[in-house]
């Protein structure tokens, strides 16, 4: 994890410079910098910009005995310019903006989108850099266990104007939603297809065999 404020340093590159060409909800940063090319020796001065988005959290809440995950779903005028409905569903994330760990983060989002506490130890998926061209945002990603039964309402912090709505789907209807191209989030879309993959493990470990599961 970098700090805002501090450039990074790396043996195979040297920063030149860098400048704060914007700041508000996002930092855009004007860099000056070489680095060593495959071939050897180093590159000539290169100038990209780049968003100082900082680090951040996504948890997939998963319901082993009804075999079903908690998801949300806010309006995102970012994917309206994409091309995209603005209505997406995601999983439960938030940036890390203050001193706690990125577990501590996403067991606070839980319960600040989807009103539930994640039981037991949080699985970690992987860290991914959703957008490494342009943005130096790192997310980790997590599975929590919850009891899907109630999950429902509205929710989200009024001071930030936040309105997202919970919704529950079963394993098989996430498998249709992503065969029919129905979730656009790269960090949503990363944990369900992890899902897939490791739901029958992650039943044994957590004591729910196939059959009792539903």
């Amino acid at each position: 994890m970098t700090a805002k404020g501090r450039a990074p340093t790396h043996p195979d590159v040297e920063i030149l410079g860098a400048e704060t060409g914007f700041a508000r909800h996002l930092r855009v940063e004007i860099v000056r910098f070489r680095h060593r090319r495959f071939a050897g020796g180093w590159s000539g001065e290169r100038v990209f910009d780049v968003v100082r988005r900082g680090a951040a959290v996504a948890i997939l809440l998963y319901d082993p005995e009804r075999d079903s995950v908690v998801l949300i779903e806010q309006f995102r005028v970012a994917a309206l310019y994409a091309g995209r409905s603005p209505w997406q569903i995601e999983a439960v994330a938030g940036l890390i903006d203050s001193d706690e760990t990125p577990e501590q983060v996403a067991r606070r989002e839980a319960k600040e989108e989807a009103n539930l506490d994640p039981e037991g130890p949080l699985v970690p998926i992987q860290t991914i850099l959703p957008a490494s061209g342009s943005f130096d945002e790192t997310v980790y990603l997590f599975c929590g266990r919850v009891d899907c039964r109630g999950a429902a309402g509205i929710y989200g912090l009024a001071a930030e104007q936040e309105d997202i709505r919970v919704t529950v789907k079963t394993l098989a209807e996430i498998e249709t939603m992503l065969d029919a191209g129905q979730i656009d989030s790269s960090h949503t879309v990363i944990c369900l297809y992890w899902l897939l993959r490791h739901r029958d493990r992650l039943r044994k470990d957590w004591g729910v065999t196939p059959a009792a599961a539903s």
